[in-house]
């Protein structure tokens, strides 16, 4: 197995977010996406509004992410992508900072991005805290195929 590079999305969260409060799994989060973008060698583009990320954090703080955009390329398909994974500050032992991993899906009926539905995916996260009003947060996600090695 091998992992090649597809794209980088980059987006922007807005502040304040929403606290749903605890519920049977844990405290449940609402994190409107303001605005973002995506590039790779193979496509490119913009987030539509309305997406964001609706994570669940259990009592040790982990947070199982629930992360869904519409994304549209800069010639005019439209791709649902949905991103599921983990969030957790690592302990100073494990080297501290943060572990931000998902599985990312794609899904688009357009035909000249079909391939995007026939593989598998791997992303690893990047957070950094914005001071800007109004703006929580700038997530970069490096998004992999993973392909027979």
């Amino acid at each position: 197995m091998q992992l090649e590079h597809l794209v980088d999305l980059k987006g922007r969260l807005f502040s304040p977010y929403l606290d749903a409060g605890d519920g049977p799994y844990g405290t449940r989060y609402i994190y409107n996406a303001a605005d973002g973008t995506f590039e790779g060698s193979r496509l490119k583009g913009r987030f539509l509004p309305g997406g964001g990320d609706w994570p669940v954090a259990d009592a040790a703080g982990t947070m199982r992410l629930d992360i869904r955009l519409a994304l549209e390329t800069d010639d005019g398909a439209v791709i649902y992508f949905e991103n599921r994974g983990v969030w957790r500050h690592l302990p100073a032992d494990e080297g501290g900072g943060m572990y931000i991993m998902a599985t990312p899906t794609f899904e688009t009926g357009d035909d000249r991005y079909q391939w995007l539905n026939e593989h598998v995916y791997v992303a690893e996260g990047e957070m950094e805290m914005l001071e800007e009003e109004g703006l929580l947060a700038q997530v970069t996600w490096h998004i992999y195929t993973v392909v027979n090695g």
